[in-house]
């Protein structure tokens, strides 16, 4: 029964870690509207961006991460051939780079990087501006259903 313990106790252990990711995603993001953002050989990644937070969630797409083209070179940076994994993190920082220059904040720097799965990472980022109230008119990049240049800060 002993030897069961720890098996146990990582397999717990990494199951909540998955349900609190998923906890944090949804309360975080919930009322955000996924924008698009197109990098190399048109590979769109949907961006949520929490602008109260400073926050933004990369959510990539799982056929896209297997079969897409050029999927294993990063940016300019001669990794062709590489495991999709291995350029995970330099595409999903070069997708919220691009987001955050299409919506005129290229002054803002990004920080750290959270992954939850292979298809979502959450940046931190910061800006020299103050963070705009609620209800404000900020440039939006098209998303999935819904259309528009600008839309309200959520």
């Amino acid at each position: 029964m002993q030897r069961f313990a720890l098996p146990l106790t990582l397999l717990s252990g990494l199951a909540l870690s998955g349900c609190t990711g998923f906890a944090y995603i949804s309360k975080t993001y919930v009322n955000q509207t996924p924008q698009v953002v197109t990098i190399g050989c048109n590979q769109p990644y949907e961006i949520y961006d929490n602008r109260q937070r400073r926050r933004l969630l990369v959510v990539s797409n799982g056929l896209r991460e297997v079969a897409g083209c050029d999927i294993g070179e990063a940016q300019g940076s001669g990794d062709l051939g590489r495991d999709p994994a291995a350029t995970r993190s330099s595409r999903f920082r070069t997708a919220a780079r691009t987001y955050l220059d299409e919506t005129v904040r290229e002054d803002c720097t990004i920080g750290g990087e959270t992954v939850f799965t292979d298809l979502q990472s959450e940046f931190a980022y910061s800006c020299a501006g103050p963070v705009e109230p609620r209800g404000t008119k900020v440039p939006r990049l098209p998303g999935r259903g819904r259309t528009g240049a600008l839309n309200a800060v959520r």
